[in-house]
């Protein structure tokens, strides 16, 4: 699974909107949605969101959990714990940049936000390149991944999948009664 995956799994988390037009509710496969009422919130998918912001029909409210002061908690928080700690959205780095690209006038303190979030991103990336170099050095046979979200794990899947093989292979070399020379490629 590549990034533009994810981001497209990203984009049917539920945002609140403020429409400034007036419909009946849609109906679509994924559910119902609406009705859309001036000025009266409603919460759709943020493929929703980000069209009608594009096409001025909306004003997009940001999540809670997208604020300054909460986002600095969790910087900080992150910082501190060994462990990975729990994130308010499994896809909060893909709503950040979608949100922010598309519709940063909504959203106040945008700058900040986006340096508090890329801050969290490399403080947990830094922490899975540790685990993940511990784990292989250890030559741990499980790994267990508690809060890790789906692109935090995409982005190190092919090291560690690589890692994991070359070992299988060295310690498939090592153990008597195995041939020299024949590689199993999983």
């Amino acid at each position: 699974m590549d990034p533009s995956e994810v981001e497209f799994l990203a984009e049917k988390e539920m945002v609140k909107i403020i429409p400034n037009f007036s419909l009946d509710k849609i109906y679509l496969i994924g559910g119902d949605l609406g009705p859309f009422n001036p000025g009266l919130p409603v919460d759709v998918p943020v493929w929703l969101a980000l069209n009608f912001k594009q096409r001025q029909k909306c004003r997009v409210v940001p999540p809670e959990w997208m604020d300054v002061e909460k986002l600095e908690e969790m910087r900080d928080l992150e910082r501190k714990e060994v462990a990975f700690t729990a994130v308010p959205s499994p896809y909060y780095m893909e709503l950040t940049k979608l949100l922010l690209n598309h519709a940063s006038d909504n959203i106040p303190k945008a700058d900040e936000i986006r340096t508090l979030v890329k801050d969290i991103w490399d403080t947990r990336i830094a922490k899975l390149r540790c685990s993940a170099d511990s784990f292989i050095s250890q030559q741990e046979a499980h790994a267990q991944l508690d809060n890790l979200t789906l692109m935090e794990i995409n982005t190190i899947r092919a090291f560690l999948l690589d890692s994991l093989n070359s070992m299988y292979k060295l310690r498939s070399n090592l153990q008597p009664g195995s041939s020299k020379g024949q590689f199993l490629d999983y």
